[in-house]
């Protein structure tokens, strides 16, 4: 029993270990041809993986894996919240609430019509694949915008996007796999109840442990772990996961919410030292880098080339209709009525390009095969057609789509030295 326990351990410290070496190879060629890293992640677990030279394997359902892809999703979309400035978000609200309530419906009706005449695949299997597929992904978009400097309207709109739609998709998913598994009605009252229940759960457990995160670290006589401001964050980054998924609310938009409280004491009034600011910066900049790392690397160890081949063509298709109908159509209907936003056409012609899918799509692929419904290699292929499609294209040519448009922020000039 210990013998095979300890081989457990050697493996997943061999998996990890062989991630960083080639992680650190593709950090620098990523930096090299200046490319956002997690397009290179994934190419090289591509060819690690049991696909190509069988390097590494951390099978889907295993616990390495489940545990990475969790915990690093949680602390890349906190560092994310932490990013946003409130004073922005209260501009672009509208917007933000319609792309993640809205947006995703629209999003998932125009796959899962696509998905129904192309994959011949029953209505009820075509809205399941939609639903998997129609929300943005946080841990994807997250590192790139940290690599691509373009305006703060748009950047902190389409990453809050990608936080606040999490809920939305993940309910559609579970309300119509629930209808096929016999367990739930479809029903749009209880629809509603489980967003409100995920939605606002989510967001009053994130306000909470904000909350305490910054009363708990500001210049005060009770900010006990000032000093401790890094270890703090990662506590209140997975309290607030692990409490919101005990009340069924949305665990990510929990984490999200209070890394956004947490980076805006101002809001009740806190003060946290610069110095502190600077500690917890640079700590959590190494930190996402090594999750998103292993994120990527082992997402792309999971190409089953076998699956994949059996509908490449119909998954292409739909993951075209989804990127150049799909989105420009979602993004047209929930940016032109936010008057007060003032969206620019670059900046709403950037927004339909970017629509990275990525983990947590991926997880919820995974939970529909471990479930065994019919159709299950279907879903599974096109959802991972539509991570390496936008993963490789849209995230790699963020940068220059932003820069054609002339959405990428200019670097302060420096003072001339005597």
């Amino acid at each position: 029993m210990e013998a095979n326990v300890m081989n457990i351990v050697q493996h997943e410290l061999y998996m990890i270990t062989m991630v960083f070496i080639f992680g650190l190879l593709a950090i620098k060629i990523a930096e090299r041809i200046k490319i956002p890293d997690v397009a290179l992640f994934m190419i090289v677990g591509i060819f690690l993986g049991p696909s190509v030279l069988n390097l590494i394997t951390a099978p889907i359902d295993s616990v390495s894996y489940q545990f990475i892809i969790v915990i690093g999703s949680i602390l890349i979309l906190f560092e994310g919240g932490k990013a946003i400035q409130f004073s922005i978000l209260k501009r672009v609200w509208l917007t933000i609430s319609l792309l993640s309530i809205v947006g995703v419906i629209v999003t998932a009706i125009v796959v899962a019509i696509s998905a129904y005449y192309l994959l011949d695949l029953p209505v009820l299997y075509a809205l399941l694949l939609a639903s998997v597929i129609s929300s943005t992904d946080p841990a994807t978009l997250i590192p790139v915008f940290k690599q691509v400097a373009i305006r703060e309207k748009v950047r902190q709109t389409v990453e809050s996007e990608s936080a606040f739609n999490d809920a939305t998709a993940s309910i559609l998913t579970f309300t119509i796999l629930g209808v096929i598994l016999g367990q739930t009605n479809l029903s749009f009252s209880s629809s509603l109840w489980s967003f409100v229940r995920e939605a606002g759960g989510g967001i009053l457990v994130g306000l909470f442990f904000g909350f305490i995160g910054c009363f708990l670290t500001a210049e005060h006589k009770w900010g006990l772990f000032k000093k401790y401001g890094t270890i703090l964050s990662i506590v209140i980054a997975i309290s607030s996961y692990l409490f919101a998924g005990v009340i069924e609310a949305s665990g990510f938009m929990a984490t999200f919410t209070a890394g956004l409280i947490l980076g805006n004491p101002q809001l009740f009034r806190f003060q946290i030292s610069q110095e502190n600011n600077l500690t917890v910066f640079h700590f959590s900049e190494t930190l996402t880098l090594l999750l998103r790392t292993l994120i990527f690397m082992l997402l792309g160890t999971q190409v089953n080339f076998n699956i994949l081949s059996q509908f490449w063509l119909q998954g292409i298709l739909i993951v075209l209709i989804f990127m150049f109908v799909a989105r420009p159509l979602t993004v047209l209907l929930c940016t032109l009525p936010d008057r007060k936003a003032k969206w620019s056409w670059n900046e709403i012609f950037f927004m339909f390009w970017v629509r990275e899918t990525g983990v947590i799509p991926a997880a919820l692929s995974g939970m529909i095969v471990a479930s065994g419904v019919d159709y299950a290699n279907e879903i599974s292929s096109v959802t991972f057609i539509a991570i390496l499609v936008t993963i490789l294209l849209q995230a790699s040519s963020t940068g220059y789509v932003a820069k054609k448009l002339g959405l990428i922020l200019k670097p302060p000039i420096k003072a001339l030295r005597n």
